[in-house]
């Protein structure tokens, strides 16, 4: 596998700040949540179809069967991934949804060491407990006991479990295809089950104000072509779990965001939160074997 021609920590941390703008993006539009997924994923793809079809189409001929079968599940659980987190920010506040939808190590951990058989030290599950604990401290704040919120902070839990069985199908994929091959035909499986589940639920395709189509485009091409497309792009070099601790960043920003913008609430528990979500990617790193295994899987 030949070496990355930048260091993966810079399109990592680009994509963290990417896609935390994506709760902000859709809690200003007013559209269903399968059709806000809808039209970002198809306008990714969309703007992607000129480099895809000029430069790339002959990869197709690389995917094998099994390929074909990862990279569909992979596309529709993205697709559901999109549909409960959107759907969940209708019931709770970006804060909770983005902490609940980041906790993509408990499930990484797991996923990685049962398919892939990576092996996990100590220092790294500690790190891990200590960014999720502190992830958790972040929504602490506006965490309710009522039932819509609970069932808002229900869709999110399970649209991170999602996102993540999606990195860790592609996780083995990407390692054979390139990053615009591999992106576009995930998106477009993606955006074809968003599609059928928007006929499904009866859900409107339009027409919509300018505003909202503003939105949708602003989804595709800062979380999505940015944002996911750099993770594809790191799944190279890296593990799923470095992702998923990175992606930890996503409350800190979001809220922050949607205190200045959506006028939400921020509370010394979120502030503090993230802090110590701060201590635990620290330490994480400070790990300096376990980085260099996970970011140079490179053959000697």
């Amino acid at each position: 596998m030949e070496k990355p021609t930048i260091h993966p920590y810079i399109p990592i941390i680009i994509g963290v700040f990417s896609v935390a703008l994506s709760a902000i993006f859709v809690k200003m539009t007013s559209a269903d949540s399968g059709v806000t997924a809808f039209y970002r994923m198809l306008f990714s793809i969309v703007i992607m179809s000129p480099v895809f079809f000029l430069k790339y189409t002959h990869e197709i001929k690389k995917l094998s069967k099994r390929d074909w079968t990862f990279t569909t599940i992979a596309g529709v659980f993205l697709a559901f991934h999109f549909i409960l987190w959107f759907e969940s920010l209708n019931y709770t506040s970006v804060a909770s949804s983005t902490v609940l939808v980041t906790l993509q190590p408990l499930f990484a951990f797991a996923g990685t060491y049962f398919f892939f058989k990576e092996k996990l030290s100590l220092k790294t599950l500690v790190a891990g407990a200590i960014a999720i604990s502190g992830s958790v401290l972040i929504g602490y704040g506006d965490f309710k006991l009522s039932g819509s919120a609970l069932f808002g902070d229900l869709l999110a839990l399970i649209a991170c479990a999602l996102i993540t069985a999606y990195l860790l199908f592609g996780q083995d994929v990407r390692k054979r295809l390139s990053l615009v091959t591999y992106t576009f035909v995930v998106y477009g499986i993606s955006t074809i089950t968003l599609f059928f589940y928007i006929i499904f639920k009866g859900e409107s395709f339009g027409p919509y104000p300018a505003s909202e189509w503003m939105w949708f485009l602003l989804l595709a091409l800062i979380p999505n072509l940015l944002g996911h497309t750099l993770f594809n792009w790191a799944l190279k070099w890296v593990s799923t779990n470095v992702i998923s601790i990175a992606i930890l960043f996503e409350p800190i920003g979001a809220a922050i965001l949607a205190y200045f913008i959506l006028g939400e609430y921020l509370s010394l528990s979120q502030i503090v939160g993230g802090s110590i979500v701060l201590a635990g990617i620290t330490l994480f790193i400070a790990d300096y074997q376990k980085i260099k295994m996970h970011f140079f899987k490179i053959k000697a």
